[in-house]
């Protein structure tokens, strides 16, 4: 069986990438070198793989990678963090004043 993986990263100047892949491993390791001068990661390694997802349907991998792409850096903190009643607070309101979140760059 094949699988997939959504994965975050966390940059080197705090800001996130989420990507999605069927190796976790060569793909960290791709960001890590700068393969890519044109990707997100180039000028922001070293990188640090926060979360990952594991999917053995292509399609959910996709449909979930595509939601989280659009999520706020501290939605996505809190759900590499575990912090799952803190997603359900941001979900609920996107008003990043009524949260006391900080994450931790």
């Amino acid at each position: 069986m094949k699988f997939y993986y959504v994965y975050i990263l966390k940059c080197s100047d705090g800001l996130t990438n989420t990507g999605i892949t069927n190796d976790i491993s060569r793909r960290l390791e791709e960001h890590q070198k700068g393969l890519n001068k044109s990707s997100f990661t180039y000028k922001r390694r070293p990188v640090e793989l926060i979360f990952h997802q594991e999917f053995n349907d292509v399609k959910q991998a996709i449909y979930f990678e595509k939601k989280v792409k659009k999520w706020s850096a501290k939605k996505k903190y809190a759900l590499a963090n575990g912090n799952f009643d803190l997603i359900q607070i941001l979900a609920e309101c996107r008003n990043a004043s009524h949260s006391n979140f900080k994450p931790e760059y």
